[in-house]
Parts: structure tokens; C-alpha cells; sequence
């Protein structure tokens, strides 16, 4: 068991699972009190747009391309070329930042018809009108998240881990108070989601600073050019297919979803959501260490530590990935009743978005997985064959959502995500065998059949014990969260059991 890998995860995974919480709280707020329509899909366009470039330019691609970089430099050379290298890239990021968010705030309108066209061609243009004003207000927030992932990426690569997982915390904060106490005070109330997301962008990068001084890493403006900006862009401008592929999916999701009937697009953002959850506690925050910790292995050709932190990443995702895909999947409806359906979310809505959740959670290993291989080749330095998988998940998905969503409309659009996932995982697996880079182990495909069996009777117990959908409808929010919350620590002390009575043992993986 590699301790350091599981020390730096469990930390990462923590943060971020509070992170996630209070997302789940935010968005019961955001259910609650705006429901699912017209004025809500305006919002999550208008959101959605600086959300999906900040996983390019934020944590994805910049972050994916930039900690390889930085862990070569602090490998090689002194603490003042890190420092150089540092502010030179910082500058080029800020003025690339700045040239864009500008841009995109003046023509915010035809960005709007670009990414939602079915609201221009509505009849009534209140959806497109609205989400123009508002993504002239959250569009800086990409500016802002991006600075805040530049600083996270140096906090991860010198092994502060913590901060930057805790971070996302503070946007959930700022949007829940702005929809329970600015939204009364404005003449379009959903407008108050809008500010809250850039009064959380601006908390968001304040936070990092004192964390950035303290290890003396603060970025300063540069002038002049450097061989580290000419290598990111190298390797960032294919990786913005390679490692952000599931987002240009869901965004292609979102903009289809625009020409659907009204509320699609809530429908899709609410089981995203909660798809995001054990997405972002298993995936994300292996990938976030593993970047790191492969990036160094590399730095260092140490081709053992690699190989073995690639496998031990993947067999903790598939340990806790199978049952959450499996709850997903099970628990779509009585989840999304348990956490939205209050006031302007009817049952109806919590239905339509139970059945894309249900899409979506058949898909999560195959995202995990995807999350954990991708920064493999780019911590390589290999940004090509990311890319070139990339680009036939994204085709592929395009063409799966025009089939799919002619006939099961917004669920169509998340098999078709899904699907795409398990591609574009088995297209990276096989180049990293190809390669000679990293094939499954053995002890990993014997993990793999446990995890399996133990899955399975979870699911047996899930159908036969768990309460009807009828149950969840009928009673009140303090009876739902406890069956819902009996129910997943039944299935997870159960499964768990069913492993150790199997042979697994964590010191032992």
C-alpha cells in the first residue's frame, strides 16, 4: 500500500466531499426556490459556459499540463528558476484570462446563441435575454477560478493538498446566501445566483493567497518570454480534448438540450449533479494526487513507483466506484426526491431528472477511470494520443446524443455521455498497453471480480429491502433522509463485509 498516495487522496477526498455536500446544499437551495424551468435553464446555461471553460483552462487542461511542468523544473533545478517559471507562466495565463473575459463580455449574447441556439429561436425570448445579462456577470468568474487553479497547481505540486481541494467550498457558500437572502432584494430574483457566483470566484482566489506566501511561491508579473510558456502551450492546447472530454460532452449535452422541451436542461443539471458527487470523491481527487505523484515518479524515472501508483489508483476506484454506480443507478429517483423535490420542484421534475441520473450513473466507472488514466500520458509529457482519444469519444458522442435524443429526448443525451466514457476509457487503456506503459495486473483483475461479486449482492439487497419510490413521495424530508441514509449504510457495511469476507484487505492492495 502506497501510504503517502492514500494520505494525500484520503486529505483531497475529504475537502472535496465537503466541498460536494454543501454543492448538494447549494443546489436544494437553488430547487427550492426556482425550481425547474425556463428561468433556471437560463441560469445554468449562462453558468455552465465559465464552469465548462474553467475545467479547460482551471483544473483540467492548464493544471493537467501545467504540475508536470512545474515538478520537472523543481526536480531539476533551484527554488528561484521554480519562482521564474512560476511568473512568467502566470503572466501569460493572466493576459490570456483577461483578453477573453473581456471579449466574451461584450459579445455575451451571441456566445449565448452559440452554446443554447434553441433559446434565440424560441418564440419568447426571455430565456435568451436573460442568460445574456447573466453571463456578462459570470463570465469572470472564469478569470477568477482560473487564477485560483493556477495557485491550487503549485499548492498540489508542492504537496499541499488541502487548500486547494477545500477552496470549491467557498463558491457553494457564497451562492447559497445570495439565493436565500440577495434573491429577495432584486427585481429578478434568479439573478442573485449570478452574483453569487462571482462573489465566489473573487473569495475563491483571496483564500489561496496567504497559502501561496507562506511556501514563498506567490506569482509575480513578468516580462519577456520563456521556454516553460512555449512547453505549456505544447501541451495544453491538445490537452484541452484529451483531459476535459466528459465536460465538452455534457456541455454538447446542455446545448441540444436547449431546442428539448423546457426544464431539460435542469432535468440533466440536477442528475449531473449528484453524478459529480462520487465522481469528484473517487476520480477526481485520485487524479488530482496521481498527477502529482506520476509527475514526479517521472521526473525522477523511478518506472516502478509509476507503474505502481497507476494500478493502486485504479484499484481504489474500482473499489469504491462500483458501489456508488450500482446506488446511482438504483437510488436515481428516491435521491433526487430525497434532496430536491420541496415547493417549485414537483415530482414530475425529480422523475425526468431521476431517469438521466439513471444514465448517467451507469457510467461512472468508466468516468473514473478516464479521470485516472488521462493524466498518465500527461505527466509523460504525452499530450497527443489523449487528444486523438478525445476526439473520437467527443464524435462519437455527438452522433450517439443526434440518435438518442430524437428518441428518448433528455435521456438520450446522458446514455450517449455514458457511452462516449466507456469509449474514450477504452481507448486510453489500450495506447497505454500499446505503449508498453502500464497493462492490468493480475492482483487487479481478481480485485476486479471480488468487487464484482460483493456488487452484486449489494444490489440483490438494494431491490429486495430498500422503501418504494411510493415511500419517498408519500412522507416527509426527515423520513426521507433517513431511508435514503439507512439504506446507503446498509449497502455500504454489506458490501464492505462481503469484501473482507472475500480477502480484501487495504494494507494489502
Amino acid at each position: 500500500m502506497d501510504k503517502s498516495f492514500l494520505k494525500s487522496s484520503s486529505i483531497v477526498t475529504a475537502m472535496t466531499f465537503l466541498s460536494r455536500i454543501l454543492g448538494l446544499v447549494r443546489d436544494y437551495f437553488i430547487a427550492r426556490y426556482f425550481g425547474a424551468n425556463g428561468f433556471t435553464d437560463a441560469f445554468l446555461v449562462a453558468f455552465r459556459i465559465p464552469n465548462f471553460l474553467r475545467r479547460l483552462f482551471g483544473e483540467g487542461a492548464f493544471s493537467q499540463a501545467f504540475v508536470p511542468i512545474l515538478a520537472e523544473v523543481r526536480a531539476n533545478h533551484d527554488e528561484a528558476e521554480v519562482q521564474n517559471v512560476i511568473n512568467h507562466i502566470g503572466t501569460k495565463f493572466l493576459t490570456v484570462l483577461i483578453i477573453i473575459t473581456v471579449i466574451t463580455v461584450v459579445i455575451a449574447p451571441l456566445v449565448i446563441f452559440m452554446f443554447a441556439w434553441g433559446f434565440y429561436f424560441d418564440a419568447d425570448s426571455t430565456k435568451f435575454d436573460l442568460a445574456s445579462n447573466m453571463l456578462r456577470i459570470t463570465f469572470p468568474y472564469l478569470l477568477l477560478i482560473s487564477l485560483t487553479a493556477f495557485a491550487g497547481s503549485i499548492l498540489n505540486t508542492y504537496d499541499k493538498f488541502a487548500v486547494p481541494a477545500f477552496t470549491p467550498v467557498l463558491l457553494n457558500v457564497s451562492m447559497i446566501l445570495s439565493a436565500v437572502y440577495l434573491s429577495q432584494h432584486l427585481e429578478t430574483p434568479i439573478m442573485a445566483l449570478a452574483w453569487g457566483v462571482l462573489i465566489g470566484g473573487i473569495v475563491q482566489l483571496l483564500f489561496q493567497i496567504p497559502f501561496l506566501i507562506k511556501i514563498k511561491k506567490l506569482p509575480r508579473l513578468a516580462r519577456g518570454d520563456h521556454p516553460s510558456v512555449k512547453t505549456l502551450k505544447k501541451r495544453m492546447l491538445p490537452a484541452l480534448f484529451g483531459v476535459s472530454v466528459s465536460q465538452i460532452n455534457l456541455l454538447i449535452d446542455t446545448m441540444i438540450a436547449t431546442v428539448l422541451v423546457s426544464g431539460s436542461v435542469s432535468w440533466l443539471y440536477y442528475s449531473d449533479r449528484l453524478l459529480e458527487l462520487p465522481l469528484a470523491l473517487i476520480g477526481i481527487a485520485l487524479a488530482t494526487v496521481a498527477l502529482a505523484k506520476l509527475s514526479k515518479h517521472f521526473s525522477n524515472k523511478d518506472e516502478k513507483k509509476f507503474t505502481r501508483t497507476i494500478n493502486y489508483a485504479l484499484k481504489i476506484g474500482l473499489l469504491l466506484g462500483a458501489p456508488a454506480c450500482a446506488g446511482l443507478v438504483l437510488l436515481a429517483e428516491p435521491l433526487i426526491i430525497t434532496l430536491f423535490q420541496y415547493d417549485k420542484f414537483d415530482a414530475f421534475a425529480a422523475h425526468m431528472s431521476a431517469l438521466s441520473l439513471i444514465a448517467y450513473g451507469s457510467g461512472l466507472l468508466a468516468f473514473i477511470v478516464v479521470k485516472i488514466l488521462a493524466p498518465v500520458f500527461l505527466s509523460r509529457g504525452d499530450t497527443r494520443t489523449p487528444v486523438k482519444v478525445g476526439v473520437i469519444a467527443m464524435v462519437s458522442n455527438v452522433f450517439l446524443n443526434i440518435i438518442f435524443a430524437y428518441y428518448f429526448a433528455h435521456v438520450g443525451l446522458a446514455v450517449a455521455t455514458s457511452i462516449s466514457a466507456v469509449i474514450n476509457a477504452s481507448l486510453l487503456y489500450y495506447y497505454l498497453k500499446k505503449q508498453s506503459i502500464y497493462q492490468f495486473s493480475n492482483d487487479l483483475i481478481k480485485l476486479f471480480l471480488k468487487v464484482l461479486l460483493a456488487s452484486f449482492i449489494m444490489v440483490v439487497f438494494i431491490l429486495n429491502f430498500s422503501n418504494d419510490i411510493s415511500f419517498y413521495l408519500e412522507n416527509s424530508v426527515w423520513q426521507r433522509i433517513t431511508s435514503v441514509a439507512i439504506t446507503i449504510v446498509a449497502s455500504a457495511v454489506l458490501y464492505f463485509a462481503c469484501l473482507r469476507l472475500l480477502g480484501i484487505r487495504m494494507k494489502q492492495l
